[in-house]
């Protein structure tokens, strides 16, 4: 019987998913068989956690309810800003040690990820742990990766920040170290820090800025670098299609 990992994913699907031009909420969107956050939930189903997932739910939340059933760990998101946005909402109805956050619309994440990124997150007794992709240029099946995050390191490979694509510089740009989103805290320090985050001009606020305020803490992050392809989210019926590709 495999290790119970003391963590309980919560997982945003709060999203319209507005670019998709679907009625659905976007986690519902079909990819063969299944809506995207289906996959996922399959995905999780091997890894034995210590509690049962948060949803957190916002846009047409009663159809994702509907799919999935009410005895579920529901939280509802008010709005849509930004991710801290989303995690607060989740920790409302989070019991963990340690929470994972994963968005609804990334089928392809693999168990023995999850679990790798959680044996770093222990060893080092992390607050803050994280995954980064490698792509190999920003071409065809990885165009989608362009408007990532890059991740910023110094000389010796210690992380630095996470740079926005939009605030990047072109040299920034060039990086292929990107930031998938897939964040794993202790959740006491996470509830402890969130108000810390800053609001951006739009009012939203992000879990990006989480990276720094655990840098300057001068604690060990704990990351692990995972196939792009693992992480690729869903956006637009472009990216779809190419998910259909790749699961086929």
């Amino acid at each position: 019987m495999a290790d119970t990992l003391n963590i309980q994913p919560i997982i945003l699907a709060a999203g319209k998913g507005t670019r998709m031009n679907s009625a659905l909420p976007k986690v519902l969107v079909g990819l063969v068989d299944r809506p995207l956050i289906q996959h996922l939930l399959d995905n999780l189903k091997s890894i034995q956690f210590s509690h049962p997932p948060v949803i957190v739910v916002g846009h047409k939340y009663e159809l994702v309810q509907s799919y999935l059933g009410t005895n579920l760990n529901y939280a509802f998101q008010e709005g849509q800003l930004g991710t801290a946005h989303a995690a607060q909402a989740g920790l409302s109805k989070a019991e963990g040690e340690n929470v994972l956050v994963l968005y609804g619309d990334m089928p392809f994440i693999k168990p023995l990820t999850i679990q790798k990124l959680a044996s770093r997150h222990q060893a080092l007794n992390s607050n803050f742990s994280m995954l980064t992709a490698l792509v190999p240029n920003f071409e065809n099946e990885f165009s989608s990766f362009q408007g990532f995050g890059r991740i910023i390191r110094d000389s010796d490979g210690q992380l630095l920040k996470i740079q926005e694509f939009v605030d990047a510089s072109p040299k920034e740009r060039d990086i292929r170290e990107v930031n998938p989103g897939i964040y794993l805290f202790k959740t006491d320090w996470l509830r402890q820090h969130l108000h810390l985050v800053p609001k951006n001009k739009h009012g939203e606020h992000y879990l990006t800025d989480m990276l720094e305020l655990a840098i300057k803490e001068g604690q060990d992050i704990a990351t692990d670098t995972v196939d792009p392809l693992e992480v690729y989210g869903i956006n637009t019926p472009q990216q779809l299609k190419q998910a259909e590709a790749l699961l086929r």
